[in-house]
């Protein structure tokens, strides 16, 4: 079940039942202590699990790395389990992989080779190992696609009209009718929603986000709606309106319906008059100081008259409050120990869709969940840390007695080397430290699209990190990984070179230009073929020679010859041409047919009578992995930055 809770019959609690069972053969069943020695109610947290894996990983670190993936990760699962009873093998499992994945990185080859017999391995040549990375952006999580991960059953989540049956659901005389009433709206359709804020633009984070609530609903025949939660009023822009509705459809998804928290103001205005009606909302005037922080006093006004909430509310509505003087608030006490949280306050503020009818607003605790239940959503997804919020969002919608969805938890995405807050990046655009939202080195959405990354990389990537309850912290190489192979895929190759080294071939066999054929593709030779000229001179990288060689250097050297890659020949170092100060300027060689000459230790890039071309190339724009952890960078993230990104 959800939180690792075991429920009677999952595979860890039959065998326990059975050993019970045979331990206690002749004797009446003592219910209590069956249930507790199968474990029944036992809660296993995703923070247990997180950090039993950790503890595990621990132990065997140093094999791990000296290993690397050839290590035995069963041990791992068997260790883990042993000291997590109860928990969701499946669950341990993920955890397992992620942390694996977070301590060795992706699969080289090297790890994906076998594992050699005693005979030593022969080593893969230099130029296979530098694409290794590269060629399998292998991210050794998860290996299914996202919507086979979201398909049915694969979640555990419960059908539409099924939501009693989760756990924690809280079921009123009125539920059932309110759940039939529900189906015959819906016709039984999986519906979930987005609901971002507009005042920001979307980051990778999000990406996981509508990754999870389209692609649910994708995978289950379901629709999923684009809802802005505009219910502040100060910080809205048109921009990230249109921003955030083009990164959707970038990804690959097309909303619903596209609605907005402010299309719901008249209904939610009537709902919480009808909350205080029932008693379960007042009209407070303790200041936004006071019940801040841990145990603050209790409102003085919780137990005014209705009759008195009611006209105050009124009074708030026409403006006769100042902002602060006055909030209605709900009478509930949350997990978290919040004592009954702000359902409306006071605002001055004009909105950008509903200019100045109102000057109250309803906030993220009162909206979001009357939101989801006038819209019939059946599985609202949210990220963990609004766990804390999901029983004040059962009790709102069975105080109004309105159909109350099902909020279900997954862990965040956040990535290593990147900042991604609205205000830290609005630091970064004012220092002047990035050009804007869309700079290519920023983790933004719009900032992945500009730098070149595929949509479908971006996808691959969150269907890689898996449908997790743990918080998962990524490395941006495992993104770049996702990217690369989209690319090898979908992007035609052309040869190229950014640091320039001229090469005079002194024996070409041919009177004029001889062409080559390329491959488009160079691992499907069915996609096609270009022709590229090839000419006795020609340009290859600078630090494709070297004059002394180094133990493992396999590229161009005197006495080392090379080959040109697809041009079917090998050319050997016949004279280094050097300008004054001595630096490098030219090479003259001579070549060979490659079916001739001897195999050389590796094949290079070259071009010959080149198209001059703009290459930008950035590195990563924060120096450590944490920019805004104190302890990583005591300075704050702005004196983190790379001087040379």
């Amino acid at each position: 079940g959800r939180e690792g809770r075991a429920p009677l019959l999952t595979p860890a609690v039959s065998p326990a039942a059975l050993e019970y069972l045979r331990n206690h053969p002749l004797e009446p069943l003592d219910t209590a202590d069956f249930e507790r020695a199968c474990g029944v109610g036992v809660c296993v947290t995703p923070e247990q699990i997180e950090e039993a894996v950790e503890a595990v990983i621990g132990q065997h670190r140093a094999e791990l790395l000296a290993e690397r993936y050839h290590f035995n990760m069963g041990l791992l699962m068997g260790e883990a389990r042993s000291r997590l009873r109860w928990a969701d093998g499946k669950t341990i499992k993920n955890e397992v992989d992620l942390q694996v994945l977070h301590l060795l990185g992706p699969k080289t080859e090297a790890d994906l080779e076998k594992k050699p017999k005693a005979a030593k391995a022969r080593p893969a040549p230099v130029e296979k190992q530098k694409a290794a990375v590269v060629e399998n952006g292998e991210v050794g999580t998860e290996t299914r696609s996202l919507l086979e991960q979201l398909r049915g059953e694969a979640l555990k989540f419960h059908k539409p009209g099924e939501n009693y049956k989760t756990e924690g659901y809280v079921v009123t005389p009125n539920t059932m009718a309110l759940l039939k009433q529900h189906l015959a709206i819906t016709g039984g359709q999986v519906r979930t929603r987005f609901p971002p804020e507009p005042n920001g633009i979307l980051h990778i984070g999000h990406a996981k986000a509508i990754n999870f609530n389209f692609g649910y609903a994708k995978a289950n025949g379901g629709v999923c709606f684009l809802r802005y939660d505009d219910t502040n009023p100060e910080k809205e822009e048109e921009k990230y309106f249109t921003a955030i509705r083009e990164m959707v459809e970038w990804l690959g998804y097309q909303p619903y319906a596209v609605t907005h928290a402010s299309d719901y103001f008249d209904q939610l205005y009537t709902w919480a008059l009808e909350l205080i009606r029932r008693g379960q909302a007042y009209v407070c005037h303790q200041k936004v100081e006071e019940i801040k922080g841990h145990n603050p006093p209790p409102s003085p006004w919780r137990d005014r008259p209705v009759e008195e909430s009611l006209l105050l509310f009124e009074d708030m509505r026409k403006g006769k409050f100042g902002e602060g003087e006055a909030t209605l608030r709900m009478k509930l006490m949350m997990e978290d120990g919040k004592m009954d949280p702000v359902a409306y306050r006071v605002k001055f503020t004009p909105h950008h869709r509903t200019g100045d009818k109102w000057c109250i607003y309803p906030t993220y605790d009162y909206t979001h969940c009357l939101c989801d239940s006038i819209e019939h959503i059946t599985h609202s997804l949210c990220t963990k840390e609004f766990q804390a919020r999901r029983s004040s969002y059962f009790w709102l919608c069975n105080a109004l007695d309105v159909y109350c969805p099902v909020q279900w938890e997954y862990g965040r995405l956040n990535l290593l080397y990147t900042v991604v807050s609205k205000r830290k990046i609005i630091r970064l655009v004012e220092t002047g430290a990035v050009r804007d939202w869309d700079d290519p080195r920023l983790f933004t959405l719009t900032a992945l699209r500009r730098r070149g990354f595929p949509p479908e990389a971006i996808n691959n990537f969150c269907a890689r990190v898996g449908v997790t309850v743990a918080q998962a912290t990524m490395e941006p190489h495992l993104l770049e990984a996702c990217a690369r192979e989209v690319l090898n895929e979908q992007a035609p190759r052309a040869m190229a070179i950014l640091e320039p080294l001229k090469v005079t071939i002194t024996n070409f066999p041919a009177p004029k230009a001889l062409e080559v054929l390329v491959p488009n593709f160079p691992a499907d030779e069915s996609r096609g073929f270009h022709k590229v000229p090839f000419k006795p001179t020609v340009y290859i990288e600078e630090t494709d020679f070297r004059e002394e060689v180094d133990k493992g250097y396999k590229r161009l050297a005197p006495g080392q010859p090379v080959g040109l890659r697809h041009a079917g020949y090998v050319i050997a170092i016949q004279n280094v041409i050097k300008d004054a100060s001595g630096r490098v300027i030219e090479l003259e060689v001579t070549c060979t047919k490659s079916d001739v000459a001897e195999k050389p230790k590796a094949f290079i890039h070259w071009v010959s009578e080149p198209l001059t071309c703009e290459v930008r190339l950035y590195e990563r724009l924060f120096l450590h992995k944490n920019p805004e952890d104190p302890s990583e960078v005591p300075g704050g993230f702005l004196s983190d930055l790379n001087p040379v990104s």
